[in-house]
């Protein structure tokens, strides 16, 4: 019962009375790709539904129980894609060869993605999809994608908002909703709490509420411990957490968040790096690393089978191309 596995993680006393007992299995999402970078950022990021689907399969052998997963537009490999068959066939890929891994697709997508297509890609049916609690507003240098790789382009500075509101959320969390999809609300900084707290009080989401912490993006949340604790003290009941940081905090925020009780994501999307000028060699290197900590740190590693318990998700949803 997912009951058991959540809990008041900001209280003290149940944090030390949990620890001598054991904290719960880890749970270790890996996401394999991203919105923006691709293979000129690392050659073992993956582009083609058939690359996603290996890393997905790296990352699930190495420990990881669930994938978050940017289809790519098989007309431009540098872009994302909102064609939900395009998702389509990256799911049933993925789960040909991984029978109970679970699936999580973006709504986030990337910077050419419409909003349009973020309703679409949820035909896809994927188990879980993210849903960002509020504006993505950056800006960064995009760096050139030089030939021989394929749709190459200079390198070009992005400067944008994408526009998430409370009724386009509310919006697409009915949809999930409808479609049977639980909702991972990613968390930039504390204010989104009140967009999450309106879906709550609507019932457009259920418990147990599943939260990403996204820290160290543009605009969100500094990746520090005191920033992480204060996100964590106002977590809502019934709550289940995960951190991501990005960059070089992806390590310092896959220990706290392990340390903590809490949940943790890595890989290539967030990540490029395994440590000062050594690229990562694919996901499953991150995902081996975040289980190395965690059994150093007398945590067990979740299945695919615990996960979906402790996150009130079904059997694996089957996907056919």
């Amino acid at each position: 019962m997912w009951r058991d596995s959540v809990w008041r993680y900001a209280d003290s006393h149940e944090w030390m009375a949990r620890l001598r007992g054991g904290l719960p299995p880890l749970m270790i999402t890996c996401a394999v790709n991203g919105g923006i970078q691709g293979k000129e950022a690392n050659e073992a990021l993956p582009e083609r539904p058939e690359e996603i689907a290996r890393q997905a399969k790296e990352a699930y052998d190495a420990g990881a129980v669930a994938v978050h997963v940017h289809a790519r537009d098989p007309g431009n490999w540098a872009a994302t894609s909102g064609d939900p068959d395009v998702y389509r066939e990256v799911n049933a890929l993925i789960r040909e060869t991984c029978p109970d891994l679970i699936v999580n697709n973006t709504t986030g997508g990337g910077p050419t993605t419409t909003m349009e297509q973020r309703y679409r890609c949820l035909d896809a049916l994927p188990e879980l999809a993210s849903l960002n609690m509020g504006p993505d507003m950056s800006r960064f240098a995009v760096a050139p994608r030089p030939a021989p790789l394929e749709h190459a382009h200079p390198g070009f500075v992005y400067d944008a908002c994408i526009p998430f509101t409370y009724g386009i959320i509310e919006a697409l969390a009915r949809i999930m909703l409808e479609k049977g999809i639980k909702p991972e609300l990613e968390i930039y900084q504390p204010g989104q709490y009140w967009v999450s707290g309106a879906l709550i009080e609507q019932q457009l989401v259920r418990a147990p509420y599943l939260f990403q912490y996204v820290m160290g993006y543009q605009t969100s949340s500094f990746p520090t411990p005191d920033h992480l604790c204060a996100l964590v003290r106002d977590l809502p009941a019934d709550s289940v957490f995960f951190v991501c940081g990005i960059g070089p905090f992806q390590l310092p925020m896959t220990v706290m968040a392990t340390l903590m009780g809490g949940h943790v994501r890595v890989g290539l999307e967030d990540n490029v790096y395994y440590s000062r000028g050594r690229k990562l060699r694919g996901n499953g290197e991150a995902v081996e690393r975040a289980v190395r900590i965690a059994r150093e740190l007398n945590r067990e590693i979740a299945t695919p089978a615990q996960a979906r318990e402790m996150l009130g998700l079904g059997e694996p949803r089957g996907y056919t191309r």
